[in-house]
């Protein structure tokens, strides 16, 4: 650390900055310079998608403050933007390159959420809207779903859609250092037309270097993800170490086929859906007065259903942005089964589905 950086990140400085901080003023100077906050410039936008009719996809390329202290392969970060003038905005969003260190850049790939409107949908602002020179606000490098320091002698890889993405980020990182052993990859896609990377592992699959790489699209009948097909693709897979990332069907199927293996790691971008038999009663928000009978759903599904905005990041139980106290009722996380019944407790409205009638502080 530069004497520089060591003066600014003191009590001193901090207290005669307060109460804006350091950084606020430095940001005047150069939104790249930083001591505490992550900030990154955007510096390509690349289409990797663009089927008409469906949302598209595209993979931005960032450059991070110093103060970014890079990411392991599998990781994700929480990206906020200000959308045409409007509050920051925060979602989360996998990392798409290889393992990267302090101040590197790096990129992240997403698709455009055309279910939200323009002013709230962060990745369809990214995607659509975003140019090179803008600013965007974001987290360290976060989440446990990725490969050990030590790698297997051979890994199965499975993706599905846009969960592709922190898998592709471990595929890369284990070309970079030059893995010597088997690495079997797997990813479904609606279409040959909707595959993300497509160009980049067809060149894998065609060079060999120890990578099989099978690319699936149901629309022309090719084999759904079965413990049969699992078998004849990877004789034994239940032993093999397996990183899997996709929608709730495919992770359900997953678990459904590793029949409670250890070997197998799983990351989904949305939460699964439970159904507990226990869509009952009312649920009630509190502060404004709003309530409905309870249908099953998460609540903060049921609260978007009412009308309200409440705030929200990565819908899966990641980021806490949803936070809020439940004051009565019982919820079930919808991740882990779980269940709790405490007063007055914080939970993840994204993933806590209640059972019963149910009051939430909101």
């Amino acid at each position: 650390m530069g004497l520089a950086e060591t003066l600014l990140r003191s009590r001193a400085v901090a207290a005669l900055a307060s109460p804006q901080g350091v950084d606020r003023y430095l940001e005047q100077v150069n939104p790249m310079w930083a001591v505490h906050e992550v900030r990154a410039r955007i510096v390509r936008v690349t289409r990797e998608v663009d089927v008409p009719g469906h949302p598209p996809v595209a993979t931005i390329t960032l450059q991070p403050t110093s103060t970014w202290q890079g990411h392991r392969a599998g990781q994700h970060v929480q990206l906020g933007v200000e959308i045409h003038g409007a509050r920051r905005t925060t979602r989360v969003f996998s990392v798409s390159s290889p393992d990267s260190r302090p101040g590197d850049r790096f990129t992240i790939t997403l698709r455009a959420n055309h279910d939200l409107p323009p002013g709230r949908s962060v990745s369809r602002f990214l995607v659509e809207e975003a140019r090179p020179g803008q600013l965007v606000h974001l987290s360290q490098a976060e989440g446990g779903f990725v490969l050990p320091d030590a790698v297997p002698e051979h890994v199965l890889m499975i993706s599905g859609g846009s969960g592709i993405t922190p898998v592709m980020s471990m595929l890369r990182s284990l070309q970079r250092r030059t893995h010597r052993g088997r690495v079997t990859f797997v990813h479904y896609a609606r279409s040959p037309e909707h595959q993300i990377f497509a160009e980049e592992l067809d060149t894998i699959r065609r060079s060999g270097y120890g990578v099989d790489v099978h690319l699936l699209h149901p629309e022309q009948g090719d084999p759904a993800l079965t413990p049969m097909w699992l078998d004849r693709l990877v004789p034994g897979y239940r032993e093999v170490p397996t990183w899997a990332c996709g929608p709730a069907p495919m992770v359900d199927a997953l678990r459904a086929a590793y029949d409670g293996s250890t070997t197998l790691r799983l990351e989904y971008f949305k939460p699964p859906r439970t159904s507990s038999g226990d869509a009952e009663g009312e649920v009630e928000f509190s502060r404004s007065g709003a309530a409905a009978a309870n249908t099953g759903a998460p609540l903060l599904e049921q609260a978007e259903a009412l009308g309200l905005r409440p705030e929200f990041g990565c819908r899966m139980g990641i980021c806490f942005s949803c936070v809020s106290t439940k004051t009565e009722g019982t919820v079930r996380n919808v991740l882990t089964g779980e269940s709790s019944s405490l007063p007055d407790e914080d939970i993840r409205i994204c993933v806590s589905a209640p059972v019963g009638d149910c009051v939430v502080d909101l």
